[in-house]
């Protein structure tokens, strides 16, 4: 990336779509592309595209286009998936177990090491080879495994007590899937995914197309 250069949020977001398109490109043999092809299969402009790249040293050649696998190499580097990431799931009902199994099957740069609920029902089972453990022990596991991800699928009710220790046995991030902000220190990155938002969202659109066609 370039000196001084201060990513927006909008480019960041669209990093995982190009790494995806590669990884595609790559899984059928394709070598290189334009700025203009790929554009046709995202849906973002070629200047974007090129805007995009540019940001982070534009790894192109004119008159040739992008080397694909180089490609998308660097978009791994830039989006940190050239190292492996130790994850914890706090709250295994079924949105937790969706999750873990999404994980485990993604395979890519996340490794699920732990797994946390309170029920008691829960508690000593195993999903795929992890066994589940009770959340008391969180904050111990965490600090003594070096653990750099902790997922929370738990309720809003005690999200914020399980980011709290999570923060406290030292994750660097935590993906948030309970339907609550947190408050955590600047320090840890995190990323909340609240799905009733992206639900509304959708309920949205189609009352606006409806609309539309009247």
């Amino acid at each position: 990336m370039k000196n001084n250069t201060r990513v927006s949020n909008a480019i960041i977001r669209r990093l995982p779509r190009y790494r995806r398109y590669l990884g595609d490109l790559r899984s059928r043999g394709v070598k290189k592309i334009s700025s203009n092809e790929l554009s046709e299969l995202i849906g973002y402009t070629a200047s974007q595209i090129r805007q995009d790249l540019n940001t982070f040293g534009g790894f192109g050649q004119q008159g040739y286009g992008y080397s694909v696998d180089h490609l998308y190499a660097e978009i791994n580097k830039i989006l940190g998936l050239d190292r492996e990431y130790k994850t914890v799931v706090v709250g295994v009902g079924h949105l937790g177990q969706a999750i873990t199994n999404h994980i485990l099957n993604y395979k890519f740069g996340f490794s699920i090491v732990g797994l946390f609920d309170v029920n008691p029902t829960i508690v000593g089972l195993a999903i795929n080879g992890v066994k589940v453990q009770n959340s008391s022990e969180l904050e111990d596991y965490v600090r003594n495994n070096n653990i750099d991800i902790g997922i929370i699928c738990c309720g809003k009710d005690n999200a914020q007590e399980v980011a709290d220790t999570l923060v406290r046995g030292g994750v660097e991030g935590i993906w948030n899937f309970a339907p609550i902000d947190l408050g955590i220190p600047e320090r840890i990155a995190i990323e909340n995914v609240h799905l009733s938002e992206s639900l509304h969202t959708l309920s949205f659109l189609i009352s606006s197309k409806e609309k539309e066609n009247r």
